[in-house]
C-alpha cells in the first residue's frame, strides 16, 4: 500500500484530494502549518471527521525569514503565497523522506487563483521546494505533468482528476457524492492577506528590524499609531483589546492603565525618553472617560509601585493617523 502526505488546509479541496487517493486503498496523512499568521484549528477539524493522523508542524522562524524578503514577492496584501506554498512543501518533502513516505500532494486546483495556481507558478512552487517530481496534485493532475508516483505505479493517473478554473461545481458534486457537509468556504484564513494587518506588519518590518513573535501578535490588536519621533503606541478599543494587550507576553513595552476613570490599556515603549513619554500618555488619555482637562494618571498595570505618568484629558489629542 502506498503511503502519502498531503497538505491539509481544512479546506474543500484538501479534503476531497484526499478521497480522491483513499478511494486507490493510499494510506493518508496530512500534515498543516502554524505561524502567527495562520493556525491548524480547521485542519484538526477536518482530520478528525476524516480520521486520518494530522502531523501539525510549527514554521514561524523559517516563515518570518522567508516573508521578509521573498523571492516572488506578495499579493495584494503581505501574503507571499507561492513563496510560503514552496517553503511549505520543503518541510512536507523532509517529512516524506524522514518518515518513508512515497509522494506528497495538495488540493490545489489549476486555475482556481489565478496568480498562485496557474501551471507557472505550480512548477516554481515544485521548483522552491526541491521536491517538484514527488509533488501530486489529484484533482487538476491529468492537466498536469506526470510525477515520479504515477510513473511508477504508486497511484493511479487515470482515476485522478482535471478540475479546472474558478467554477466549484464539481467540488460541490464531489462534496454530496463523498456526504461532506462541513466544510469552511473557500476565502483564506490567513491573516497576510487582510489589508489592515497587511499594512501594520508592512509598519512593523520597515521601523523595527527584528521581529519577534510577541510583536507580531500585538499587531492584532488595539489602535496602533506611530508618532512623527518614531516610536510607536498601541492604544485599546474596547475591552477585548485591552485583555489581549495584557494577555501579550513582551519585554519591550510597558503595559500602562488609567487610573480612577474608564479608558484604554496602552502599550508605551520602554525606550522613550521623558519627553516622548508625555506625549505617548496624551494619546493614550485622549480616549479616557474623563471631564476635558481633568488630570488623568496612566500607571504600569499590576504594579502599585510601577512607571506612573500625570497628565491632563483632552478629546482633541486624539492621533488621526493609524498604522
Amino acid at each position: 500500500m502506498s503511503k502519502a502526505l498531503g497538505l491539509l488546509s481544512g479546506g474543500l479541496d484538501s479534503i476531497l484530494a484526499i478521497k480522491v487517493l483513499e478511494e486507490q486503498g493510499i494510506n493518508v496523512t496530512g500534515i498543516t502549518f502554524v505561524t502567527p499568521f495562520f493556525g491548524p484549528k480547521k485542519a484538526e477539524k477536518a482530520a478528525k471527521t476524516l480520521g486520518i493522523r494530522l502531523i501539525i508542524k510549527n514554521i514561524t522562524e523559517e516563515h518570518l525569514v522567508m516573508l521578509k524578503n521573498p523571492r516572488y514577492g506578495y499579493g495584494s496584501g503581505m501574503n507571499p503565497c507561492i513563496d510560503c506554498h514552496g517553503l511549505m512543501l520543503k518541510i512536507a518533502g523532509e517529512i516524506m523522506e524522514r518518515e518513508g513516505f512515497d509522494f506528497i500532494f495538495t488540493g490545489e486546483v489549476l486555475g482556481e487563483r489565478p496568480m498562485s495556481q496557474n501551471k507557472q507558478s505550480l512548477g516554481i512552487v515544485g521548483k522552491l521546494s526541491g521536491y517538484r517530481e514527488y509533488i501530486l496534485r489529484p484533482l487538476s493532475a491529468r492537466l498536469l505533468e506526470e510525477t515520479k508516483p504515477e510513473k511508477e505505479g504508486r497511484v493511479d493517473r487515470s482515476r485522478l482528476l482535471d478540475l479546472n478554473g474558478r467554477q466549484r461545481t464539481r467540488q460541490f458534486e464531489m462534496a454530496e457524492k463523498y456526504g461532506i457537509k462541513d466544510y469552511p468556504n473557500p476565502a483564506s484564513g490567513c491573516l497576510l492577506t487582510d489589508p489592515g494587518f497587511s499594512k501594520r506588519l508592512r509598519d512593523l518590518f520597515e521601523n523595527e528590524g527584528d521581529v519577534p513573535t510577541g510583536e507580531i501578535e500585538l499587531l492584532k490588536a488595539g489602535r496602533h499609531v506611530r508618532m512623527k519621533e518614531g516610536p510607536k503606541i498601541i492604544i485599546g478599543r474596547n475591552e477585548g483589546d485591552n485583555m489581549s494587550l495584557a494577555g501579550i507576553e513582551q519585554s519591550k513595552y510597558y503595559l500602562f492603565a488609567p487610573m480612577g476613570v474608564k479608558g484604554p490599556y496602552c502599550m508605551i515603549p520602554k525606550n522613550m525618553n521623558a519627553e516622548l513619554l508625555d506625549k505617548a500618555a496624551l494619546l493614550c488619555v485622549s480616549y479616557c472617560s474623563a471631564q476635558e482637562g481633568e488630570e488623568v494618571t496612566i500607571r504600569e498595570k499590576g504594579k502599585s509601585q510601577g512607571k506612573s505618568v500625570k497628565t491632563i484629558f483632552s478629546k482633541s489629542n486624539r492621533p488621526t493617523e493609524f498604522v
